[in-house]
Protein backbone atom coordinates (compact mmCIF):
# COMPACT_ATOMS: atom_id res chain seq x y z
CA UNK A 1 0.00 0.00 0.00
CA UNK A 2 1.38 3.40 -0.99
CA UNK A 3 2.01 5.69 1.96
CA UNK A 4 1.66 9.46 1.73
CA UNK A 5 3.30 12.20 3.72
CA UNK A 6 0.00 14.09 4.01
CA UNK A 7 -3.62 13.21 3.30
CA UNK A 8 -6.01 16.12 2.80
CA UNK A 9 -9.64 15.19 3.40
CA UNK A 10 -11.84 17.59 1.42
CA UNK A 11 -11.07 19.49 -1.78
CA UNK A 12 -12.87 22.76 -1.16
CA UNK A 13 -11.24 26.12 -0.50
CA UNK A 14 -9.26 24.95 2.54
CA UNK A 15 -8.08 21.61 1.14
CA UNK A 16 -7.06 23.05 -2.23
CA UNK A 17 -5.41 26.07 -0.58
CA UNK A 18 -3.38 23.86 1.74
CA UNK A 19 -2.17 21.70 -1.16
CA UNK A 20 -1.18 24.86 -3.03
CA UNK A 21 0.70 26.38 -0.10
CA UNK A 22 2.52 23.10 0.59
CA UNK A 23 3.63 22.99 -3.04
CA UNK A 24 4.71 26.63 -3.00
CA UNK A 25 6.72 26.04 0.19
CA UNK A 26 9.21 23.97 -1.79
CA UNK A 27 7.98 20.59 -0.51
CA UNK A 28 8.30 19.02 -3.95
CA UNK A 29 9.01 15.54 -2.56
CA UNK A 30 6.18 15.73 -0.07
CA UNK A 31 3.66 13.14 -1.26
CA UNK A 32 0.09 14.34 -0.86
CA UNK A 33 -3.21 12.53 -1.32
CA UNK A 34 -6.04 15.01 -1.93
CA UNK A 35 -9.46 13.45 -1.42
CA UNK A 36 -12.60 15.14 -2.70
CA UNK A 37 -16.12 13.80 -2.97
CA UNK A 38 -16.67 14.88 -6.57
CA UNK A 39 -15.17 16.76 -9.49
CA UNK A 40 -15.99 20.46 -9.15
CA UNK A 41 -17.51 21.73 -12.40
CA UNK A 42 -20.02 24.31 -11.11
CA UNK A 43 -19.66 27.93 -10.05
CA UNK A 44 -21.16 27.04 -6.67
CA UNK A 45 -19.94 29.93 -4.54
CA UNK A 46 -18.22 33.30 -4.36
CA UNK A 47 -15.48 34.34 -1.95
CA UNK A 48 -14.94 37.99 -1.04
CA UNK A 49 -12.15 39.43 1.10
CA UNK A 50 -9.84 42.42 1.38
CA UNK A 51 -6.08 42.60 1.30
CA UNK A 52 -3.15 44.88 0.51
CA UNK A 53 -1.26 44.08 -2.68
CA UNK A 54 -1.41 40.85 -4.62
CA UNK A 55 -2.37 37.60 -2.93
CA UNK A 56 -1.67 33.96 -3.67
CA UNK A 57 -4.67 33.69 -5.97
CA UNK A 58 -4.44 37.04 -7.73
CA UNK A 59 -4.67 35.37 -11.19
CA UNK A 60 -8.28 34.36 -10.47
CA UNK A 61 -9.52 37.55 -8.81
CA UNK A 62 -12.64 38.28 -10.85
CA UNK A 63 -13.14 41.88 -9.70
CA UNK A 64 -11.53 44.19 -7.14
CA UNK A 65 -12.41 47.62 -5.79
CA UNK A 66 -10.82 50.44 -3.75
CA UNK A 67 -14.15 52.02 -2.77
CA UNK A 68 -17.18 50.55 -1.03
CA UNK A 69 -20.64 51.87 -0.26
CA UNK A 70 -22.11 51.48 3.23
CA UNK A 71 -25.79 52.27 3.81
CA UNK A 72 -27.96 52.34 6.91
CA UNK A 73 -31.17 54.10 7.83
CA UNK A 74 -29.18 56.99 9.32
CA UNK A 75 -26.39 57.55 6.82
CA UNK A 76 -24.76 56.51 3.57
CA UNK A 77 -21.02 56.66 3.03
CA UNK A 78 -18.63 55.91 0.17
CA UNK A 79 -15.65 54.31 1.89
CA UNK A 80 -12.13 54.77 0.54
CA UNK A 81 -10.21 51.67 1.64
CA UNK A 82 -6.86 51.96 -0.22
CA UNK A 83 -4.29 50.47 0.16
CA UNK A 84 -6.79 47.67 0.74
CA UNK A 85 -8.69 46.28 -2.20
CA UNK A 86 -11.95 44.40 -1.81
CA UNK A 87 -11.66 41.32 -3.98
CA UNK A 88 -14.02 38.74 -5.42
CA UNK A 89 -13.16 35.22 -6.55
CA UNK A 90 -15.70 32.99 -8.26
CA UNK A 91 -15.71 29.36 -7.23
CA UNK A 92 -15.32 27.82 -10.69
CA UNK A 93 -12.37 30.08 -11.55
CA UNK A 94 -10.66 29.00 -8.32
CA UNK A 95 -11.29 25.30 -8.95
CA UNK A 96 -10.06 25.44 -12.53
CA UNK A 97 -6.93 27.37 -11.57
CA UNK A 98 -6.05 24.79 -8.92
CA UNK A 99 -6.91 21.89 -11.22
CA UNK A 100 -4.46 23.19 -13.82
CA UNK A 101 -1.81 23.72 -11.16
CA UNK A 102 -2.34 20.23 -9.70
CA UNK A 103 -1.63 18.70 -13.09
CA UNK A 104 1.91 20.11 -12.84
CA UNK A 105 2.49 18.58 -9.39
CA UNK A 106 3.43 14.90 -9.71
CA UNK A 107 3.78 14.57 -5.93
CA UNK A 108 0.04 15.22 -5.46
CA UNK A 109 -2.44 12.40 -6.11
CA UNK A 110 -6.11 13.16 -6.65
CA UNK A 111 -8.79 10.77 -5.38
CA UNK A 112 -12.56 11.24 -5.69
CA UNK A 113 -14.67 9.57 -3.03
CA UNK A 114 -16.30 9.99 0.36
CA UNK A 115 -14.17 10.05 3.48
CA UNK A 116 -15.65 7.53 5.89
CA UNK A 117 -13.38 8.14 8.87
CA UNK A 118 -9.88 9.11 9.93
CA UNK A 119 -8.05 6.83 12.36
CA UNK A 120 -4.95 7.91 14.23
CA UNK A 121 -2.21 5.29 14.41
CA UNK A 122 0.99 5.18 16.47
CA UNK A 123 3.06 6.10 13.40
CA UNK A 124 0.54 8.19 11.43
CA UNK A 125 -3.02 7.96 10.19
CA UNK A 126 -5.33 5.76 8.17
CA UNK A 127 -7.97 7.56 6.13
CA UNK A 128 -10.84 5.38 4.91
CA UNK A 129 -12.35 6.44 1.58
CA UNK A 130 -15.35 4.48 0.29
CA UNK A 131 -14.25 1.54 2.41
CA UNK A 132 -10.62 1.59 1.26
CA UNK A 133 -7.73 2.49 3.62
CA UNK A 134 -5.03 5.04 2.75
CA UNK A 135 -2.08 5.60 5.05
CA UNK A 136 -0.18 8.80 5.74
CA UNK A 137 2.05 10.56 8.23
CA UNK A 138 -0.43 13.42 8.72
CA UNK A 139 -4.07 14.07 7.92
CA UNK A 140 -5.76 17.42 7.37
CA UNK A 141 -9.51 17.37 7.70
CA UNK A 142 -11.74 20.09 6.23
CA UNK A 143 -14.99 18.11 6.43
CA UNK A 144 -17.36 19.74 8.91
CA UNK A 145 -19.23 17.13 10.93
CA UNK A 146 -22.31 17.93 13.06
CA UNK A 147 -21.26 19.06 16.53
CA UNK A 148 -23.36 18.93 19.72
CA UNK A 149 -24.18 22.40 20.99
CA UNK A 150 -22.42 23.33 24.20
CA UNK A 151 -24.14 25.39 26.91
CA UNK A 152 -23.01 28.98 27.30
CA UNK A 153 -22.10 29.57 23.65
CA UNK A 154 -23.94 31.34 20.84
CA UNK A 155 -24.91 29.47 17.68
CA UNK A 156 -25.93 31.65 14.75
CA UNK A 157 -25.75 31.20 11.02
CA UNK A 158 -24.88 33.48 8.15
CA UNK A 159 -27.18 32.44 5.32
CA UNK A 160 -27.65 34.15 2.02
CA UNK A 161 -29.06 33.91 -1.44
CA UNK A 162 -27.73 35.88 -4.38
CA UNK A 163 -28.76 36.53 -7.96
CA UNK A 164 -26.46 37.65 -10.73
CA UNK A 165 -28.76 39.95 -12.67
CA UNK A 166 -28.32 41.67 -16.02
CA UNK A 167 -30.23 44.79 -17.00
CA UNK A 168 -31.03 46.15 -20.47
CA UNK A 169 -29.70 49.61 -19.54
CA UNK A 170 -26.79 50.74 -17.31
CA UNK A 171 -27.80 50.39 -13.67
CA UNK A 172 -24.67 49.84 -11.58
CA UNK A 173 -21.56 51.76 -10.54
CA UNK A 174 -18.67 49.41 -11.41
CA UNK A 175 -16.13 51.33 -9.33
CA UNK A 176 -17.86 50.90 -5.95
CA UNK A 177 -19.85 47.89 -4.76
CA UNK A 178 -22.31 48.05 -1.89
CA UNK A 179 -20.52 46.41 1.02
CA UNK A 180 -23.49 46.49 3.38
CA UNK A 181 -26.95 47.98 2.95
CA UNK A 182 -29.03 47.76 6.11
CA UNK A 183 -31.97 49.67 4.62
CA UNK A 184 -34.10 46.53 4.74
CA UNK A 185 -36.59 45.54 7.46
CA UNK A 186 -34.70 44.42 10.57
CA UNK A 187 -36.33 41.82 12.81
CA UNK A 188 -34.72 40.04 15.77
CA UNK A 189 -31.69 39.24 13.66
CA UNK A 190 -29.30 41.00 11.26
CA UNK A 191 -30.25 41.59 7.62
CA UNK A 192 -28.41 43.39 4.87
CA UNK A 193 -27.76 43.34 1.15
CA UNK A 194 -24.55 43.64 -0.78
CA UNK A 195 -24.25 44.45 -4.46
CA UNK A 196 -21.11 43.53 -6.40
CA UNK A 197 -21.13 45.15 -9.85
CA UNK A 198 -19.34 43.34 -12.67
CA UNK A 199 -20.03 46.11 -15.21
CA UNK A 200 -22.74 48.78 -15.65
CA UNK A 201 -25.26 46.11 -16.69
CA UNK A 202 -24.43 43.15 -14.43
CA UNK A 203 -24.15 42.64 -10.69
CA UNK A 204 -24.41 40.04 -7.95
CA UNK A 205 -27.17 41.10 -5.54
CA UNK A 206 -27.14 39.07 -2.35
CA UNK A 207 -29.55 39.14 0.59
CA UNK A 208 -27.84 38.07 3.81
CA UNK A 209 -29.12 37.08 7.25
CA UNK A 210 -27.27 36.63 10.52
CA UNK A 211 -29.70 34.59 12.64
CA UNK A 212 -30.02 31.37 14.66
CA UNK A 213 -32.13 29.61 11.98
CA UNK A 214 -32.71 29.55 8.24
CA UNK A 215 -35.74 30.91 6.42
CA UNK A 216 -37.72 29.32 3.55
CA UNK A 217 -36.23 29.73 0.07
CA UNK A 218 -39.20 31.80 -1.06
CA UNK A 219 -38.39 34.35 1.65
CA UNK A 220 -34.94 35.00 0.18
CA UNK A 221 -36.57 35.40 -3.24
CA UNK A 222 -39.16 37.80 -1.87
CA UNK A 223 -36.52 39.95 -0.17
CA UNK A 224 -34.34 40.02 -3.30
CA UNK A 225 -37.23 41.04 -5.53
CA UNK A 226 -38.26 43.78 -3.12
CA UNK A 227 -34.72 45.20 -2.81
CA UNK A 228 -34.10 45.15 -6.56
CA UNK A 229 -37.36 46.93 -7.30
CA UNK A 230 -37.49 49.36 -4.36
CA UNK A 231 -33.81 50.20 -3.71
CA UNK A 232 -32.27 49.65 -7.10
CA UNK A 233 -35.37 50.83 -8.96
CA UNK A 234 -35.19 48.00 -11.48
CA UNK A 235 -38.24 46.48 -13.08
CA UNK A 236 -36.59 44.75 -16.02
CA UNK A 237 -33.71 42.32 -15.49
CA UNK A 238 -32.69 38.75 -16.18
CA UNK A 239 -31.37 36.35 -13.53
CA UNK A 240 -28.23 34.76 -14.99
CA UNK A 241 -27.00 32.82 -11.97
CA UNK A 242 -28.17 31.94 -8.46
CA UNK A 243 -26.12 31.02 -5.40
CA UNK A 244 -27.08 30.02 -1.87
CA UNK A 245 -24.89 29.40 1.16
CA UNK A 246 -24.86 28.82 4.90
CA UNK A 247 -21.85 29.67 7.10
CA UNK A 248 -21.71 28.84 10.82
CA UNK A 249 -21.23 31.81 13.13
CA UNK A 250 -20.47 30.50 16.60
CA UNK A 251 -18.03 31.17 19.39
CA UNK A 252 -18.07 27.54 20.51
CA UNK A 253 -14.54 26.08 20.55
CA UNK A 254 -13.63 23.69 17.76
CA UNK A 255 -10.94 21.06 18.29
CA UNK A 256 -8.14 21.92 15.87
CA UNK A 257 -6.01 18.88 16.75
CA UNK A 258 -8.38 15.98 17.51
CA UNK A 259 -5.53 13.44 17.64
CA UNK A 260 -1.72 13.44 17.46
CA UNK A 261 -1.48 13.17 13.65
CA UNK A 262 -4.66 15.00 12.58
CA UNK A 263 -5.26 18.73 12.13
CA UNK A 264 -8.64 20.23 11.31
CA UNK A 265 -8.51 23.02 8.74
CA UNK A 266 -10.88 25.60 7.26
CA UNK A 267 -14.27 26.02 8.90
CA UNK A 268 -13.83 22.64 10.62
CA UNK A 269 -10.66 24.05 12.20
CA UNK A 270 -12.19 27.31 13.39
CA UNK A 271 -11.09 29.52 10.48
CA UNK A 272 -14.51 31.13 9.98
CA UNK A 273 -14.60 34.44 11.86
CA UNK A 274 -17.47 34.12 14.29
CA UNK A 275 -18.69 37.71 14.02
CA UNK A 276 -18.64 38.15 10.23
CA UNK A 277 -18.43 34.75 8.54
CA UNK A 278 -15.37 35.77 6.47
CA UNK A 279 -13.20 32.69 5.94
CA UNK A 280 -11.12 32.80 2.74
CA UNK A 281 -8.20 34.91 3.98
CA UNK A 282 -8.10 33.09 7.30
CA UNK A 283 -7.77 29.85 5.35
CA UNK A 284 -4.80 31.30 3.47
CA UNK A 285 -3.09 32.37 6.68
CA UNK A 286 -3.61 28.95 8.28
CA UNK A 287 -2.41 27.14 5.15
CA UNK A 288 0.71 29.31 4.97
CA UNK A 289 1.53 28.63 8.63
CA UNK A 290 1.07 24.88 8.20
CA UNK A 291 3.29 24.85 5.10
CA UNK A 292 5.97 26.94 6.81
CA UNK A 293 5.99 24.65 9.84
CA UNK A 294 6.15 21.55 7.64
CA UNK A 295 9.07 22.96 5.64
CA UNK A 296 10.97 24.03 8.78
CA UNK A 297 10.25 21.23 11.25
CA UNK A 298 8.71 18.35 9.29
CA UNK A 299 5.46 18.57 11.26
CA UNK A 300 2.41 20.81 10.62
CA UNK A 301 1.54 22.13 14.06
CA UNK A 302 2.21 25.77 14.78
CA UNK A 303 1.96 27.71 18.02
CA UNK A 304 -1.37 29.41 18.74
CA UNK A 305 -1.88 32.40 20.99
CA UNK A 306 -2.74 31.37 24.54
CA UNK A 307 -5.61 33.86 24.55
CA UNK A 308 -7.18 35.44 21.51
CA UNK A 309 -8.83 38.71 22.49
CA UNK A 310 -10.37 39.11 19.03
CA UNK A 311 -12.14 35.77 19.46
CA UNK A 312 -13.32 36.98 22.86
CA UNK A 313 -14.71 40.15 21.25
CA UNK A 314 -16.45 38.02 18.63
CA UNK A 315 -18.12 36.12 21.47
CA UNK A 316 -19.30 39.36 23.03
CA UNK A 317 -20.72 40.65 19.74
CA UNK A 318 -22.60 37.41 19.05
CA UNK A 319 -24.04 37.47 22.58
CA UNK A 320 -25.04 41.13 22.20
CA UNK A 321 -26.91 40.29 19.01
CA UNK A 322 -28.44 37.15 20.50
CA UNK A 323 -29.74 38.99 23.57
CA UNK A 324 -30.97 41.94 21.53
CA UNK A 325 -29.00 44.47 23.56
CA UNK A 326 -27.94 46.07 20.31
CA UNK A 327 -29.12 45.73 16.73
CA UNK A 328 -26.56 44.53 14.22
CA UNK A 329 -27.51 47.35 11.87
CA UNK A 330 -26.77 49.93 14.57
CA UNK A 331 -23.48 48.30 15.56
CA UNK A 332 -22.05 48.21 12.04
CA UNK A 333 -23.38 51.70 11.34
CA UNK A 334 -21.57 53.09 14.40
CA UNK A 335 -18.43 51.14 13.51
CA UNK A 336 -18.13 52.49 9.97
CA UNK A 337 -19.50 56.00 10.48
CA UNK A 338 -17.27 56.81 13.47
CA UNK A 339 -13.99 55.22 12.39
CA UNK A 340 -11.59 55.24 9.49
CA UNK A 341 -12.75 52.32 7.30
CA UNK A 342 -9.18 51.08 6.96
CA UNK A 343 -8.95 50.77 10.73
CA UNK A 344 -12.21 48.83 10.78
CA UNK A 345 -10.90 46.41 8.15
CA UNK A 346 -7.68 45.98 10.15
CA UNK A 347 -9.80 45.29 13.22
CA UNK A 348 -11.95 42.71 11.42
CA UNK A 349 -8.72 41.12 10.12
CA UNK A 350 -7.49 40.88 13.75
CA UNK A 351 -4.36 42.88 12.96
CA UNK A 352 -4.95 45.76 15.39
CA UNK A 353 -3.15 46.44 18.66
CA UNK A 354 -4.96 46.39 22.00
CA UNK A 355 -5.06 50.19 22.24
CA UNK A 356 -6.58 50.39 18.73
CA UNK A 357 -9.25 47.90 19.79
CA UNK A 358 -10.10 49.91 22.88
CA UNK A 359 -10.42 53.14 20.88
CA UNK A 360 -12.53 51.51 18.19
CA UNK A 361 -14.88 49.73 20.60
CA UNK A 362 -15.34 53.00 22.42
CA UNK A 363 -17.25 54.27 19.40
CA UNK A 364 -20.08 51.73 19.68
CA UNK A 365 -22.68 50.97 22.37
CA UNK A 366 -20.27 50.64 25.31
CA UNK A 367 -22.88 49.83 28.02
CA UNK A 368 -24.34 46.96 25.97
CA UNK A 369 -20.95 45.44 25.22
CA UNK A 370 -19.59 45.93 28.73
CA UNK A 371 -22.66 44.30 30.33
CA UNK A 372 -22.41 41.40 27.92
CA UNK A 373 -18.66 40.96 28.50
CA UNK A 374 -19.28 40.74 32.27
CA UNK A 375 -22.09 38.25 31.69
CA UNK A 376 -19.91 36.08 29.45
CA UNK A 377 -17.05 36.16 31.95
CA UNK A 378 -19.45 34.83 34.59
CA UNK A 379 -20.64 32.08 32.25
CA UNK A 380 -17.11 30.96 31.40
CA UNK A 381 -16.05 30.93 35.06
CA UNK A 382 -19.13 28.90 35.95
CA UNK A 383 -18.80 26.37 33.13
CA UNK A 384 -15.03 25.88 33.21
CA UNK A 385 -14.25 26.14 36.91
CA UNK A 386 -17.15 26.37 39.36
CA UNK A 387 -19.38 23.57 38.03
CA UNK A 388 -16.51 21.10 37.43
CA UNK A 389 -15.13 21.76 40.93
CA UNK A 390 -18.61 21.28 42.36
CA UNK A 391 -18.80 17.90 40.61
CA UNK A 392 -15.28 17.11 41.75
CA UNK A 393 -13.83 16.47 38.30
CA UNK A 394 -11.72 19.59 37.79
CA UNK A 395 -11.93 22.19 35.04
CA UNK A 396 -13.02 21.31 31.54
CA UNK A 397 -10.13 20.68 29.19
CA UNK A 398 -9.78 23.56 26.76
CA UNK A 399 -9.53 22.29 23.14
CA UNK A 400 -6.37 23.37 21.33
Amino acid sequence: MQRFDSIIAGGGASGLSLAYHLGKAGLHNHRILLVDREVKVRNDRTWCFWEVGDGAFEPVVFRSWEHLWFHSETHSQRLAIAPYRYKMIQGLDFYQFLEQWLQTQPQITRLHGSVDRIEDQPDGVTVWVDGQPYQGNWAFNSIMRPQPQLPGYTYWLQHFKGWVIRTPAPAFEPAAPTFMDFRVPQEHDVRFVYVLPFDPYTALVEFTYFSPTLVPQEEYDRQLKHYISERLGLTSYAIEHCEFGVIPMSDAPLVRRPSPHVLNIGTAGGQTKASTGYTFQRIQRQSARIAASMALTGQPFYRERAWNRHAAMDSVLLKVLDTGRERGADFFSQLFSRNNPRHVLRFLDEETLLLEDVILMGTVNVPAFLATAIELLGIRLRDHFIEPLRRGDGPYPVPD
